[in-house]
């Protein structure tokens, strides 16, 4: 009745100035364009994958989080300082900063306006920890001793599974995650645009190294390398950095008619991760080889301590 006598009160001006600061900050919030329904105990849920600029948000609908707990659904997000299911005070002395830190409620909206709000999905084992912990110091009551066997029933189903592998799958997100998550790699290890100046990354004994265990006569004075030289970097150096980089370092440095490329590979590399962990990479191959007798030898290190992630065949030569 108190909001009705105020809104009555307001100028329809000051309504329309409401309306509109609701909408923008509706039309502000992330958009959700995942959802889907997981199973959690014996419970249905409703959840959602919201890409909030570069953080990715598993989001589970509170009324359905509530009833996969056994707890009723107050209809109301209003709570005094912790959700209705934690705030009880023989629970407070097993709430983790883990759980707190992933306590605040998550706002979206879907691709057609509607308001969300849920929790963070990593919220769940965190809470059901709580109910365990208790039940184990003896000081649930009846009502949260029935919360705790759903908790436990709960753990189980995310024993082997992850919580943000089954939202994934209950929403559909997981056939572009891997996606996803390869085009952010790129971004951090390659460049966008353009390509860096020139500049010696790869030094002498890389190449030194190279020709003693192929048996080869080094020049240290001549810049002529192998054809060779080439293929057996791609293996040992730019297939083995991150999933995609060679893949997209020969779109974006293709090779000519005559089989030549304009520039070099590592100046596509960022400054700010992509060279300093290619010459991460480079030296420890250089450690590697100084330790290796033959070719062999060297490769059979390698490809336990840096195995290959392209998609191309293992070389064997």
């Amino acid at each position: 009745m108190g909001g009705r006598a105020r809104a009555e009160a307001l100028t329809a001006g000051q309504r329309t100035e409401i309306a509109t600061k609701a909408a923008e900050a509706r039309w502000s919030l992330p958009v959700a364009h995942f959802e889907g329904d997981l199973v959690l105990g014996t419970s249905q849920v409703t959840c959602a994958v919201v890409e909030d600029g570069a953080e990715v948000v598993r989001v589970i609908n509170s009324a359905g989080l509530m009833r996969a707990l056994g707890r009723p659904w107050k209809g109301s997000y209003e709570r005094t300082g912790r959700p209705n299911f934690l705030e009880a005070a023989n629970l407070q002395p097993f709430i983790t900063s883990e759980l707190e830190a992933v306590l605040n409620l998550v706002e979206y909206r879907t691709p057609r306006g509607a308001t969300r709000r849920g929790y963070r999905a990593e919220l769940i084992p965190h809470v059901c920890e709580v109910y365990l912990r208790a039940r184990d110091a003896g000081v649930l009551t009846e009502p949260q001793r029935r919360t705790a066997e759903q908790a436990d029933a709960i753990m189980r189903a995310l024993a082997h599974v992850g919580i943000a592998a089954l939202v994934d799958e209950a929403t559909g997100y997981q056939e572009i995650r891997d996606r996803v998550a390869l085009a952010r790699i790129l971004d951090k290890y390659l460049m966008k645009e353009g390509y860096r100046k020139w500049e010696r990354t790869f030094q002498m004994d890389y190449y030194r190294e190279i020709f003693r265990l192929r048996g080869w006569t080094f020049e240290p004075e001549s810049n002529a390398r192998t054809p060779l030289i080439g293929k057996l970097t791609s293996n040992i150096v730019y297939d083995r950095l991150q999933p995609g980089v060679l893949k997209k370092l020969n779109e974006l440095n293709p090779k000519d008619e005559s089989g030549k490329r304009k520039r070099k590979f590592f100046q596509y590399f960022t400054g700010e991760i992509g060279v300093p962990e290619l010459k991460e990479h480079l030296s420890n191959l250089v450690f590697l080889m100084k330790a290796s007798d033959n070719w062999p030898d060297f490769i059979d290190r390698l490809d336990r301590a840096k195995p290959r992630v392209g998609d191309t065949l293992k070389l064997s030569f």
